[in-house]
Protein backbone atom coordinates (compact mmCIF):
# COMPACT_ATOMS: atom_id res chain seq x y z
CA UNK A 1 0.00 0.00 0.00
CA UNK A 2 1.52 3.53 -1.34
CA UNK A 3 1.00 7.08 1.32
CA UNK A 4 -2.30 7.41 0.16
CA UNK A 5 -3.75 4.50 2.09
CA UNK A 6 -1.15 4.93 4.86
CA UNK A 7 -0.60 8.83 5.41
CA UNK A 8 -3.79 10.55 3.55
CA UNK A 9 -6.41 9.06 3.52
CA UNK A 10 -9.61 8.34 1.20
CA UNK A 11 -10.19 11.76 0.34
CA UNK A 12 -6.75 12.18 -1.29
CA UNK A 13 -7.49 9.22 -2.98
CA UNK A 14 -10.98 10.12 -4.39
CA UNK A 15 -9.29 13.59 -5.61
CA UNK A 16 -6.55 11.21 -7.32
CA UNK A 17 -9.46 9.00 -8.81
CA UNK A 18 -11.52 12.17 -10.10
CA UNK A 19 -8.25 13.33 -11.01
CA UNK A 20 -7.55 10.91 -13.85
CA UNK A 21 -10.94 10.54 -14.99
CA UNK A 22 -10.54 11.96 -18.59
CA UNK A 23 -7.24 9.99 -18.75
CA UNK A 24 -9.01 6.75 -17.75
CA UNK A 25 -12.30 6.88 -19.56
CA UNK A 26 -10.45 7.17 -23.13
CA UNK A 27 -7.98 4.45 -22.12
CA UNK A 28 -10.04 1.60 -20.71
CA UNK A 29 -12.48 2.33 -23.37
CA UNK A 30 -9.68 1.38 -25.54
CA UNK A 31 -8.67 -1.44 -23.82
CA UNK A 32 -11.97 -2.90 -23.32
CA UNK A 33 -12.24 -2.51 -27.02
CA UNK A 34 -8.62 -4.43 -27.88
CA UNK A 35 -9.76 -7.23 -25.59
CA UNK A 36 -13.47 -7.62 -26.72
CA UNK A 37 -14.24 -10.99 -28.04
CA UNK A 38 -11.03 -12.42 -27.40
CA UNK A 39 -9.88 -15.29 -25.33
CA UNK A 40 -6.30 -15.44 -25.18
CA UNK A 41 -3.84 -12.39 -25.90
CA UNK A 42 -3.04 -12.33 -28.94
CA UNK A 43 -1.24 -10.10 -32.13
CA UNK A 44 -4.05 -8.24 -32.62
CA UNK A 45 -4.93 -7.62 -29.01
CA UNK A 46 -1.05 -6.74 -28.41
CA UNK A 47 -1.48 -4.02 -31.59
CA UNK A 48 -4.48 -2.69 -30.37
CA UNK A 49 -3.47 -2.32 -26.78
CA UNK A 50 -0.05 -0.22 -28.04
CA UNK A 51 -2.81 2.23 -29.91
CA UNK A 52 -4.80 2.54 -26.48
CA UNK A 53 -1.54 3.39 -24.80
CA UNK A 54 -0.11 5.75 -27.35
CA UNK A 55 -3.75 7.49 -27.52
CA UNK A 56 -3.34 7.90 -23.93
CA UNK A 57 0.15 10.24 -24.47
CA UNK A 58 2.16 7.21 -22.92
CA UNK A 59 4.99 8.06 -26.19
CA UNK A 60 6.14 5.61 -28.78
CA UNK A 61 8.87 5.02 -26.58
CA UNK A 62 7.68 3.59 -23.34
CA UNK A 63 4.67 2.10 -24.86
CA UNK A 64 7.08 0.11 -26.86
CA UNK A 65 8.55 -0.93 -23.76
CA UNK A 66 5.29 -2.10 -22.44
CA UNK A 67 4.41 -4.08 -24.97
CA UNK A 68 7.89 -6.03 -25.63
CA UNK A 69 7.74 -7.12 -21.41
CA UNK A 70 3.79 -8.33 -22.24
CA UNK A 71 5.18 -9.89 -25.13
CA UNK A 72 7.80 -12.11 -23.03
CA UNK A 73 5.48 -12.96 -20.54
CA UNK A 74 2.71 -13.96 -22.94
CA UNK A 75 5.51 -16.18 -24.50
CA UNK A 76 7.10 -17.49 -21.33
CA UNK A 77 3.43 -18.44 -19.81
CA UNK A 78 2.01 -19.59 -23.17
CA UNK A 79 -1.29 -18.80 -22.40
CA UNK A 80 -2.53 -15.54 -21.09
CA UNK A 81 -6.12 -14.67 -20.84
CA UNK A 82 -7.58 -11.79 -21.82
CA UNK A 83 -8.86 -11.29 -18.47
CA UNK A 84 -5.04 -11.61 -16.91
CA UNK A 85 -3.99 -8.65 -18.96
CA UNK A 86 -5.66 -6.18 -16.84
CA UNK A 87 -3.49 -6.95 -14.08
CA UNK A 88 -0.29 -8.18 -16.16
CA UNK A 89 -0.55 -4.28 -17.67
CA UNK A 90 -0.99 -2.57 -14.15
CA UNK A 91 2.21 -4.45 -13.07
CA UNK A 92 4.53 -3.63 -15.85
CA UNK A 93 3.24 -0.06 -16.07
CA UNK A 94 4.25 0.15 -12.16
CA UNK A 95 7.84 -1.17 -12.83
CA UNK A 96 8.79 1.55 -15.22
CA UNK A 97 7.56 4.05 -12.60
CA UNK A 98 11.11 5.04 -10.86
CA UNK A 99 11.13 5.52 -7.37
CA UNK A 100 12.44 8.44 -4.98
CA UNK A 101 15.83 7.64 -3.73
CA UNK A 102 15.33 6.38 -0.01
CA UNK A 103 17.75 9.32 1.41
CA UNK A 104 15.24 11.85 -0.61
CA UNK A 105 12.13 10.30 0.12
CA UNK A 106 9.58 12.33 2.34
CA UNK A 107 5.88 13.22 2.47
CA UNK A 108 4.24 16.65 3.58
CA UNK A 109 4.10 14.93 6.97
CA UNK A 110 6.87 13.03 6.93
CA UNK A 111 10.47 13.94 8.62
CA UNK A 112 12.13 15.87 6.03
CA UNK A 113 15.94 14.56 4.61
CA UNK A 114 17.49 18.16 5.79
CA UNK A 115 17.02 21.18 7.84
CA UNK A 116 15.89 23.45 6.59
CA UNK A 117 15.06 21.56 3.44
CA UNK A 118 15.83 23.39 0.09
CA UNK A 119 13.69 23.23 -2.70
CA UNK A 120 14.38 25.05 -5.65
CA UNK A 121 11.75 24.95 -8.54
CA UNK A 122 12.19 25.23 -12.36
CA UNK A 123 10.06 25.38 -15.50
CA UNK A 124 8.74 27.15 -18.36
CA UNK A 125 6.23 30.24 -17.50
CA UNK A 126 2.31 28.69 -18.07
CA UNK A 127 2.92 25.66 -16.56
CA UNK A 128 1.51 26.19 -12.69
CA UNK A 129 4.98 26.93 -11.18
CA UNK A 130 3.80 29.90 -9.29
CA UNK A 131 0.96 27.60 -7.90
CA UNK A 132 2.08 24.48 -7.74
CA UNK A 133 4.79 26.44 -5.26
CA UNK A 134 1.91 27.98 -3.42
CA UNK A 135 0.46 24.20 -2.99
CA UNK A 136 3.22 23.13 -1.73
CA UNK A 137 3.48 25.69 1.05
CA UNK A 138 0.19 25.29 1.77
CA UNK A 139 0.31 21.47 2.11
CA UNK A 140 3.87 21.80 3.90
CA UNK A 141 1.95 24.59 6.45
CA UNK A 142 -0.87 22.44 7.22
CA UNK A 143 1.51 19.53 8.27
CA UNK A 144 3.05 21.75 10.74
CA UNK A 145 6.10 22.80 9.20
CA UNK A 146 7.34 26.05 8.53
CA UNK A 147 7.87 27.42 4.99
CA UNK A 148 9.89 30.12 3.44
CA UNK A 149 9.13 31.73 -0.37
CA UNK A 150 12.10 33.01 -2.11
CA UNK A 151 11.14 35.44 -5.12
CA UNK A 152 13.79 34.49 -7.53
CA UNK A 153 11.82 34.68 -10.92
CA UNK A 154 12.69 38.79 -10.83
CA UNK A 155 12.95 38.95 -14.97
CA UNK A 156 8.59 39.30 -14.70
CA UNK A 157 6.99 41.83 -12.37
CA UNK A 158 3.99 39.55 -12.75
CA UNK A 159 5.87 36.13 -11.18
CA UNK A 160 7.06 38.22 -7.54
CA UNK A 161 3.41 39.59 -7.29
CA UNK A 162 1.99 36.11 -7.85
CA UNK A 163 4.21 34.32 -5.60
CA UNK A 164 3.32 37.15 -3.06
CA UNK A 165 -0.73 37.17 -3.64
CA UNK A 166 0.31 33.15 -2.58
CA UNK A 167 2.44 33.65 0.51
CA UNK A 168 -0.32 35.76 2.02
CA UNK A 169 -3.33 33.66 1.07
CA UNK A 170 -1.17 30.09 2.67
CA UNK A 171 0.73 33.10 5.52
CA UNK A 172 3.86 31.97 4.82
CA UNK A 173 6.95 34.45 4.52
CA UNK A 174 8.55 35.80 1.73
CA UNK A 175 12.10 36.75 0.31
CA UNK A 176 11.73 38.80 -2.59
CA UNK A 177 13.39 41.96 -4.42
CA UNK A 178 12.25 44.38 -7.26
CA UNK A 179 12.13 43.30 -11.34
CA UNK A 180 15.15 42.93 -12.86
CA UNK A 181 17.16 41.54 -9.54
CA UNK A 182 19.82 39.40 -9.26
CA UNK A 183 17.84 35.83 -8.83
CA UNK A 184 20.95 34.63 -7.26
CA UNK A 185 21.24 37.70 -4.71
CA UNK A 186 17.73 36.79 -4.40
CA UNK A 187 17.93 32.96 -3.27
CA UNK A 188 21.34 33.74 -0.77
CA UNK A 189 18.92 36.05 1.14
CA UNK A 190 16.59 33.45 0.89
CA UNK A 191 18.67 31.08 2.26
CA UNK A 192 20.03 32.89 4.73
CA UNK A 193 16.68 34.02 6.31
CA UNK A 194 15.31 30.62 6.32
CA UNK A 195 18.60 29.52 8.09
CA UNK A 196 18.18 32.34 10.26
CA UNK A 197 14.11 31.41 11.16
CA UNK A 198 15.09 28.42 11.65
CA UNK A 199 12.65 27.17 8.72
CA UNK A 200 11.46 23.28 7.80
CA UNK A 201 11.16 24.59 4.15
CA UNK A 202 13.10 26.85 1.82
CA UNK A 203 11.29 27.04 -1.34
CA UNK A 204 12.77 29.36 -4.17
CA UNK A 205 11.11 29.94 -7.43
CA UNK A 206 13.32 30.82 -10.46
CA UNK A 207 12.77 32.21 -14.05
CA UNK A 208 10.86 30.19 -16.58
CA UNK A 209 12.02 30.64 -19.76
CA UNK A 210 13.69 28.53 -22.14
CA UNK A 211 14.68 30.65 -25.32
CA UNK A 212 18.38 31.02 -24.07
CA UNK A 213 19.43 27.97 -22.38
CA UNK A 214 23.06 28.39 -22.16
CA UNK A 215 21.85 31.67 -19.63
CA UNK A 216 19.20 29.41 -18.34
CA UNK A 217 22.17 27.01 -17.15
CA UNK A 218 24.71 29.89 -16.05
CA UNK A 219 21.31 31.82 -14.27
CA UNK A 220 21.22 28.23 -12.09
CA UNK A 221 24.33 27.51 -11.77
CA UNK A 222 24.90 31.08 -9.84
CA UNK A 223 22.02 30.44 -7.67
CA UNK A 224 23.57 26.74 -6.36
CA UNK A 225 26.73 28.04 -5.76
CA UNK A 226 25.29 31.15 -3.33
CA UNK A 227 22.99 29.06 -1.49
CA UNK A 228 26.00 26.42 -0.92
CA UNK A 229 27.44 29.46 0.29
CA UNK A 230 25.19 29.05 3.20
CA UNK A 231 24.06 24.87 3.17
CA UNK A 232 26.67 23.11 1.29
CA UNK A 233 24.54 20.51 0.37
CA UNK A 234 21.68 22.51 -0.59
CA UNK A 235 19.76 22.60 -2.96
CA UNK A 236 18.61 19.34 -1.74
CA UNK A 237 16.01 19.24 -4.99
CA UNK A 238 15.64 20.38 -8.26
CA UNK A 239 11.83 20.36 -9.06
CA UNK A 240 10.86 20.84 -12.27
CA UNK A 241 7.23 21.41 -13.00
CA UNK A 242 5.40 20.14 -16.17
CA UNK A 243 2.09 20.65 -17.77
CA UNK A 244 0.78 17.48 -18.03
CA UNK A 245 -2.24 18.74 -19.98
CA UNK A 246 0.24 19.71 -23.22
CA UNK A 247 1.30 15.65 -23.53
CA UNK A 248 4.63 15.46 -25.53
CA UNK A 249 5.27 18.76 -25.42
CA UNK A 250 5.90 18.50 -21.61
CA UNK A 251 8.55 15.77 -22.65
CA UNK A 252 9.97 18.21 -24.82
CA UNK A 253 10.21 20.79 -21.78
CA UNK A 254 11.62 18.20 -20.02
CA UNK A 255 14.19 16.95 -22.24
CA UNK A 256 15.78 20.84 -22.37
CA UNK A 257 15.22 21.07 -18.47
CA UNK A 258 17.43 17.58 -17.90
CA UNK A 259 20.25 18.63 -20.38
CA UNK A 260 21.32 21.88 -19.21
CA UNK A 261 19.61 21.39 -14.82
CA UNK A 262 20.50 18.48 -12.58
CA UNK A 263 16.47 17.79 -12.11
CA UNK A 264 15.91 15.56 -9.14
CA UNK A 265 12.01 15.20 -8.82
CA UNK A 266 9.16 16.15 -11.25
CA UNK A 267 6.06 18.08 -10.44
CA UNK A 268 3.09 16.90 -13.18
CA UNK A 269 0.57 19.99 -12.83
CA UNK A 270 -3.10 19.82 -15.10
CA UNK A 271 -3.62 16.55 -15.01
CA UNK A 272 -7.35 16.51 -14.21
CA UNK A 273 -8.20 18.46 -17.32
CA UNK A 274 -6.60 15.89 -20.21
CA UNK A 275 -6.56 12.54 -21.12
CA UNK A 276 -3.19 12.27 -21.89
CA UNK A 277 -2.13 11.46 -18.76
CA UNK A 278 -0.03 8.67 -19.42
CA UNK A 279 2.92 11.57 -20.47
CA UNK A 280 3.31 10.83 -16.44
CA UNK A 281 4.46 7.64 -17.86
CA UNK A 282 6.78 8.98 -20.76
CA UNK A 283 8.49 11.06 -19.11
CA UNK A 284 9.28 9.43 -15.64
CA UNK A 285 10.65 6.42 -17.54
CA UNK A 286 12.46 8.33 -20.31
CA UNK A 287 14.28 10.69 -17.80
CA UNK A 288 14.34 7.87 -15.08
CA UNK A 289 13.72 10.80 -12.49
CA UNK A 290 11.09 10.25 -9.76
CA UNK A 291 8.32 11.93 -9.96
CA UNK A 292 7.43 13.52 -6.70
CA UNK A 293 3.75 14.88 -7.09
CA UNK A 294 0.82 15.62 -8.99
CA UNK A 295 -1.59 18.38 -9.61
CA UNK A 296 -5.68 17.02 -10.00
CA UNK A 297 -7.49 19.77 -9.35
CA UNK A 298 -7.97 23.92 -8.35
CA UNK A 299 -7.92 23.06 -4.81
CA UNK A 300 -4.88 23.67 -2.68
CA UNK A 301 -5.22 19.93 -1.51
CA UNK A 302 -4.91 18.70 -5.08
CA UNK A 303 -1.63 18.68 -4.83
CA UNK A 304 -0.64 15.39 -3.71
CA UNK A 305 2.48 13.50 -3.29
CA UNK A 306 3.10 11.13 -5.77
CA UNK A 307 2.67 7.03 -5.44
CA UNK A 308 3.01 4.88 -8.31
CA UNK A 309 0.45 1.92 -6.72
CA UNK A 310 -1.91 4.29 -6.41
CA UNK A 311 -0.98 5.88 -9.47
CA UNK A 312 -1.55 2.80 -11.72
CA UNK A 313 -4.69 1.65 -9.26
CA UNK A 314 -6.76 4.71 -9.61
CA UNK A 315 -5.88 4.60 -13.87
CA UNK A 316 -7.38 1.30 -13.66
CA UNK A 317 -9.88 2.22 -11.42
CA UNK A 318 -13.85 1.66 -13.06
CA UNK A 319 -15.32 3.82 -10.72
CA UNK A 320 -16.12 7.38 -11.51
Amino acid sequence: MGFFGKLFGKKEKESLDQGLQKTKEGFLSKLTKAIAGKSTVDEEVLDNLEEALVGADVGIETTVQIINRIEKRVSKDKYLGTDQLNTLLQEEIEGILVDAPESNSYTFTSDLPAKPYVILVVGVNGVGKTTTIGKLAYNFKKAGKSVLLGAADTFRAAAVDQLTIWSERVGVPIVKQGMGADPASVAFDTVQSGVAKNADVVIIDTAGRLHNKAHLMDELGKIKRVIQKHIPAAPHEVLLVLDGSTGQNALEQAKHFTATTDVSALAITKLDGTAKGGVVLAIANQFKIPVKFIGVGEKMEDLLVFDKHEFVDSLFSLKS
